[in-house]
């Protein structure tokens, strides 16, 4: 299990995150929902360690985490996907692949992990050697969920996963998500602005506006309630 504790985060006087508890369960997709500026991705940032909070905690299967660095978070099983699809773009498919692999000391055959990759999105398989710069917008975003996913993390965090995406390639992406928080037990969290579309996937959702917590609940009773439109204004 997943809580955060009255986590509150700032950026010199702008305080981007103010108070904020829940917990998230495997096997499940939690959605964050908001407005641009609502404090979803410093939320992310500070689980996986980027951000320093100012007060709270973060703790995973009973284990503070508060004096665990990024890269040793990694390493516990924290993937973060950052917004923005940042990949090494002169590299090519696979050796974004490789990179992602011995970023933790890599247990396991990387082959069989690949091979898994690219029977998830076998578009990545046809373009393995082209550059990953050269991949359309929902290929980077396939790439970059494999990346995150490779080493079968027990927490994955996306951020805007969706954004500026086809639909039809939103729901492939969506469809692996699914099927990956299922599998194992495993935790995903999940950042979007359009509500709608979290909640459809998700199973419990959080609504954020300027960094406080404002409603929480199942998917269902969140889009039951309007509140995709009530908060993203």
């Amino acid at each position: 299990m997943l809580e955060l504790s009255n986590l509150s985060v700032s950026y010199g006087a702008i305080e981007a995150v103010n108070s904020v508890s829940f917990t998230a369960q495997p096997g499940s997709i939690t959605a964050l929902i908001g407005a641009n500026g609502a404090g979803k991705s410093s939320l992310l940032k500070t689980i996986s360690g980027l951000v320093i909070p100012k007060q709270g905690r973060v703790i995973l299967d009973g284990q503070d985490l508060a004096l665990i660095k990024p890269h040793e978070r990694a390493r516990l099983g924290i993937a973060h996907a950052l917004e923005g699809r940042r990949i090494f773009h002169q590299h090519t498919v696979e050796e974004n692949l490789i990179t992602a692999w011995h970023f933790r000391h890599p247990k396991g055959d990387f082959k069989r992990a690949q091979e898994q990759v690219y029977s998830n999105f076998p578009i990545l398989a046809e373009r393995r050697r082209a550059k990953a710069g050269t991949l359309s917008g929902g290929q980077q975003q396939m790439l970059i969920l494999s990346m995150a996913t490779l080493h079968e993390p027990q927490v994955v965090l996306l951020d805007e996963p969706s954004l500026g995406l086809a639909p039809i390639i939103i729901s492939q992406i969506y469809d692996f998500i699914r099927g990956y928080a299922q599998e194992g037990g495993r935790i995903v969290l999940i950042s979007e602005q359009m509500a709608s579309l979290a909640l459809k996937v998700a199973d419990h959702g959080h609504v954020l506006r300027h960094g406080a917590l404002v409603q929480s609940g199942t998917a269902e009773q969140l889009s039951g309630a309007g509140l995709a439109s009530a908060y993203l204004s």
